[in-house]
């Protein structure tokens, strides 16, 4: 059956990817189901998986013994990729016996196995990893997060069609705003490689707004921020860091508080909470592969069970919005 025609997108995820796995995996993929998310059908060791079901068979299980280590070579990982369960579970959509695929394991790996079994949409060069920061006032998707160290310009412009159509299929932004990444606003600022994107980006199918600087990146200055794999997955680990430190100040701040601080912490105890949820990265579970023609998204590698079952939300949500056919559309604009 198409996945037009399925009631429920049918998510694979890899059970045995990432640094608690199955255990946190197959956690995640049971608070998904009940949540309604989708079809899950978890891609691993059998006889480790099905003992953490706890007897729930409307998630199947497809066996698969081997497993990509989280410290492989991606290089050396394609080759001997069949038999593992990040391998299988790609197969899967590849064969369109799912929608979408879930991995916290190797993300270099997922990248480099999804590009061969998968290849890009007509078009892009270079597949990117479009993670969503929560910005002051909406999300912000960094597009490349981490997956293209070394960039060509035209790859960038390529980076800002990519996560306009993220941004407007999935997160439901109308008009998209697109700026990169810079050391200042003015256009003459920048390398010869912003430089160059930019003039790119300008004559591209999106609402190019200009240069961004790093302090403006969770200012929602633009919906979209487009840079180099290197500098954004140093945005996106800073962030990242810098939210753990502001939660770990704030509860040593008020463990060391008199009885008064104690009790005023007690009082905005729910304002907190909403900040830790708004600033944990498992809220959004994980950020789509964009630029391959399949629906992949890479959670985190320290994922828990909440990360889980919102990667897999966000699976259900790029597949139901039909993200490959939106970069398609884009693109042949």
């Amino acid at each position: 059956m198409s996945s037009q025609g399925r009631a429920l997108r049918v998510i694979a995820v890899d059970a045995m990817g990432g640094d608690d796995a199955p255990g946190e995996i197959v956690a995640g993929a049971l608070a998904a189901h009940r949540d309604g998310l989708g079809r899950i059908v978890l891609v691993g060791d059998r006889a480790r998986i099905e003992p953490l079901l706890h007897g729930e068979r409307a998630i199947e299980v497809v066996h698969s013994a081997g497993e990509v280590a989280m410290d492989a070579q991606a290089s050396a990982v394609v080759r001997k990729s069949a038999g593992t369960s990040l391998g299988d579970a790609i197969d899967l959509v590849r064969d369109g016996k799912a929608d979408a695929v879930v991995s916290a394991g190797n993300s270099g790996a997922f990248l480099a196995i999804a590009l061969v079994r998968l290849r890009t949409i007509p078009g892009i060069a270079r597949p990117a990893i479009g993670a969503v920061l929560p910005g002051r006032t909406g999300p912000v998707v960094l597009c490349d997060a981490g997956a293209n160290v070394d960039c060509k310009p035209e790859w960038l412009m390529q980076f800002g069609v990519m996560g306009s159509a993220y941004a407007r299929a999935a997160l439901g932004i109308a008009e998209p705003r697109v700026g990169i990444i810079s050391v200042g606003e003015e256009r003459t600022k920048g390398n010869t490689q912003t430089i160059e994107a930019a003039a790119l980006l300008e004559r591209a199918p999106v609402r190019f707004v200009g240069n961004v600087e790093g302090k403006d990146v969770l200012l929602n200055h633009a919906d979209v921020i487009v840079a180099d794999g290197f500098v954004g997955n140093v945005i996106l680990k800073t962030a990242e860091g810098a939210a753990a430190y502001f939660r770990e100040v704030l509860r040593e701040s008020y463990e060391s508080a008199g009885l008064v601080g104690k009790a005023g912490a007690l009082l905005s105890r729910g304002v907190f909470d909403a900040m830790r949820v708004r600033l944990n990265y498992a809220t959004y579970g994980g950020a789509p592969l964009l630029g391959v023609r399949g629906n992949c998204v890479v959670a985190h590698g320290r994922s828990d069970r909440v990360a889980i079952r919102n990667a897999i939300r966000q699976a259900a949500a790029v597949a139901g919005a039909d993200l490959v056919g939106s970069i398609g559309a884009a693109l042949a604009a």
